[in-house]
């Protein structure tokens, strides 16, 4: 929904972006994150509940490629790495995946940008300007 609007958008990882707080934070026009923010970056995952059909598997399998497909188009993270981070092991706590602290994630090209609420606003403000300037062009021609 975030990734559809048509007004500017900026996103701010303050604390951690945790689960769907990864799409939720690449999903704007531009990102940012503090230095000791972190993002998890994990698998789908069950509740402990057995899987007892194959279409089961396939269902949560599709559903993460659709979570993968999200985060690397809107981001610069190569699928490859991004998939890396998912799947890595021994990086949490009796489970897989990965806690990426803030200037990782730049470097990674998940977020775009080290900063806090200062450098998010006047993204913000930055990204409305340019649009101003944009639809005055249009209605010029």
């Amino acid at each position: 929904m975030i990734a559809s609007l048509s007004k500017p958008t900026v996103s701010i990882v303050l604390g951690g972006g945790h689960s769907i707080g990864v799409p939720i934070a690449v999903s704007t026009n531009y990102s940012f994150i503090v230095p000791t923010a972190t993002m998890t970056i994990h698998p789908v995952r069950l509740t402990g509940l057995v899987i007892g059909v194959p279409q089961t598997f396939e269902y949560l399998d599709k559903m993460q490629e659709r979570v993968i497909n999200f985060v690397v188009n809107h981001s610069n993270i190569k699928e490859e790495k991004f998939k890396d981070l998912m799947f890595a092991k021994g990086n949490l706590t009796r489970d897989i995946g990965t806690n990426v602290v803030g200037t990782d994630a730049v470097e990674y090209g998940l977020i775009d940008e080290v900063g806090g609420v200062k450098e998010a606003m006047a993204k913000i403000n930055e990204l409305i300007n340019e649009t101003k300037g944009t639809m005055e062009q249009e209605v010029i021609q």
